[in-house]
């Protein structure tokens, strides 16, 4: 991986108001020499370090988006109790552009320059130019990629979403509920958010009996012609294409090409962010069934018992106000996590990353957004600090995502846990091969 460490990275500083949902911040403990202690004025500085820009910015900046929402509400109903004193939060963000070398600079400038108490990434190519100066600094990084995790990064945690894990789910309700359909072909960018994605895919197509007729088609990330693409995906007339976990600039071409080439049969993919301009570039018709692990927030089963993420009715309604057409996979995930951060910094009674993880972690147990989950993944990960339960299914009816299960990945995985770890193998993503 080629890490370009002499870029400068662009900054993006986002000063938040009041807050209602659920979530927190933090402040630099003095154990950490040099750097600016963050609860100045009893405010709570956290760091957003995520691709804010270019092609990987739909798994970003929606994000930070969400974040106003979530400090707004957070700030109205009182800020974050540490200690007895109320602090407000404020996010600073620092656009990585998906590079790990401006994803180092952002990180030392957030921690050393801002002061933030916490920092959230996307995580995939950009953590390894982030792990030295998690390493030498014990700053507390969140991650939505678990397959960044190792034993070597005991500072990094993936809260909200463990991806690409919960992939299965999906393709498990598809052969639940679509058992006609046999055979299957995949398309991936050729990167560390879609290796072991495709491992999973392939597990998950296995142990459902799903049978690949060709090898999974790599393209490298730069590709903008997905004629090509589509076109050997559909020249051996699969029931199913698979998208893998490809980026929103890629869906969203490849199912246009799909649609003009005249593909009938059935679409599963990790994401399908921003479907409605998918559908005025094709057809109601042509994405009725397609199926993917990102709700809408106005479902109604979002609403349910045992679901974690707060008001999340009003979230989705709020979000698409301020932010008209932006909602996508990580419109609430990084809210999500903060909801756990205040939760566990308001517990420790400090904004010290080592107190605010271990709160966090106590008892081996966390609410996920989708119900209460384990700190799972030494098997997969070398180190146990992915939060696992149950992930949605989602699918398009009738031009509008709904949610149709709520599938266990702790189930999946026990039964099928080393079919996952030979196919991550196969394609060099364990940790120890990471390491």
């Amino acid at each position: 991986m080629n890490v370009k460490t002499l870029f400068k990275g662009l900054s993006r500083r986002s000063f938040l108001g009041s807050a209602a949902s659920v979530a927190g911040a933090g402040a630099l403990s003095s154990s950490f020499p040099g750097m600016a202690i963050a609860a100045e004025d009893n405010v709570i500085k956290i760091g957003f370090l995520a691709p804010l820009t270019g092609p990987v910015a739909a798994w970003g900046k929606p994000g930070l988006d969400g974040c106003e929402i979530w400090a707004d509400w957070v700030n109205a109903a009182g800020g974050i109790n540490i200690g007895g004193t109320a602090h407000t939060v404020e996010f600073v963000g620092y656009d990585n552009e998906y590079d790990p070398g401006k994803a180092r600079t952002g990180a030392t400038k957030l921690i050393r320059e801002d002061g933030v108490s916490f920092v959230m990434m996307l995580g995939g190519d950009t953590w390894p130019g982030v792990e030295p100066v998690a390493d030498k600094t014990g700053m507390l990084f969140s991650t939505l990629l678990p397959s960044d995790l190792s034993p070597d990064s005991e500072t990094l945690i993936a809260p909200a979403e463990v991806h690409p894990v919960y992939n299965v789910t999906g393709v498990e309700w598809l052969a639940k509920n679509k058992p006609e359909l046999k055979t299957a072909v995949m398309c991936a960018q050729d990167d560390a958010l879609g290796l072991p994605s495709v491992a999973t895919y392939l597990a998950a197509f296995e142990a459902a009996g799903i049978t690949m007729q060709d090898d999974p088609l790599l393209f490298d990330p730069a590709t903008t012609d997905f004629a090509p693409v589509v076109t050997r995906l559909m020249s051996t007339d699969p029931d199913i294409i698979c998208l893998d976990t490809c980026y929103s600039d890629y869906v969203h071409p490849i199912c246009e090409q799909l649609f003009q080439q005249g593909y009938k049969g059935q679409i599963i993919s990790c994401t399908a962010d921003f479907y409605d301009q998918i559908i005025e570039k094709t057809s109601k018709e042509f994405m009725e069934g397609f199926i993917f692990q990102f709700p809408d927030f106005d479902d109604p089963a979002m609403e349910a018992e045992g679901i974690n993420f707060k008001n999340a009715n009003a979230f989705f309604e709020e979000f698409n106000k301020r932010f008209p057409g932006q909602w996508g996979a990580v419109s609430w995930e990084y809210a999500a996590i903060m909801d756990l951060w205040k939760a566990a910094a308001e517990t420790a009674g400090s904004t010290d990353p080592a107190a605010v993880k271990e709160a966090m972690m106590a008892g081996g147990k966390g609410l996920h957004a989708f119900g209460e989950a384990e700190w799972w993944g030494s098997d997969l990960f070398g180190i146990d600090h992915a939060l696992v339960g149950d992930w949605p299914v989602v699918v398009i009816e009738d031009g509008k995502a709904r949610i149709k299960a709520m599938g266990s990945i702790p189930d999946w995985y026990a039964a099928n846990g080393e079919l996952l770890k030979k196919h991550m193998a196969a394609y060099g993503q364990m940790w120890d091969q990471r390491t």
